[in-house]
């Protein structure tokens, strides 16, 4: 008897779990990205600031944001602060074509690198040209970045 009640309540079991833990832990999937299509670790070299903290993260964020908008175009991509802590990035493409394919991205992560290298915080370290904009995220204290271009692909970047 035991084993045949077992074998009624093991499709419902089935079908009601979740397809993938991992999935299921990252419910920006399928809101601001499509599934994760590649991952990479980046080792920053560069500590976590002492004064890092969701507030630090999300005014980096705003300020980007305000850049972006201070252009006199529109901005080719959307950057986010996620999770309680605003410890995860988001990057998400918004037109055709900057981050049409993960190379395009990377170009864009590239930009944003020459823009972090300019800034007071990375010629008073004087590592203007060592670090990167990952070492500078790492440095705020985010713990990922998704980069996407919010139909086709998402890669994520964790940083150590």
């Amino acid at each position: 008897m035991p084993s045949r009640i077992l074998w009624i309540f093991l499709p419902i079991v089935i079908v009601l779990a979740p397809p993938n833990a991992a999935r299921s832990a990252d419910r920006h999937t399928g809101y601001y990205y499509p599934p994760i299509t590649s991952e990479e670790t980046f080792r920053a070299r560069s500590p976590i600031m002492e004064n890092a903290s969701r507030e630090v993260r999300i005014g980096y964020i705003v300020a980007q944001t305000n850049g972006q908008h201070g252009r006199g175009f529109p901005p080719r991509y959307a950057m986010l602060a996620k999770d309680d802590d605003a410890e995860k990035m988001i990057i998400v493409g918004l037109d055709q074509h900057s981050f049409a394919t993960l190379f395009r991205a990377s170009g864009v992560l590239a930009q944003l690198t020459a823009e972090a290298r300019a800034t007071a915080l990375f010629r008073n370290l004087a590592v203007e040209d060592l670090f990167t904009f990952f070492d500078l995220a790492r440095m705020l204290g985010f713990a990922r970045i998704t980069i996407s271009d919010g139909r086709n692909y998402a890669h994520r970047v964790d940083l150590r």
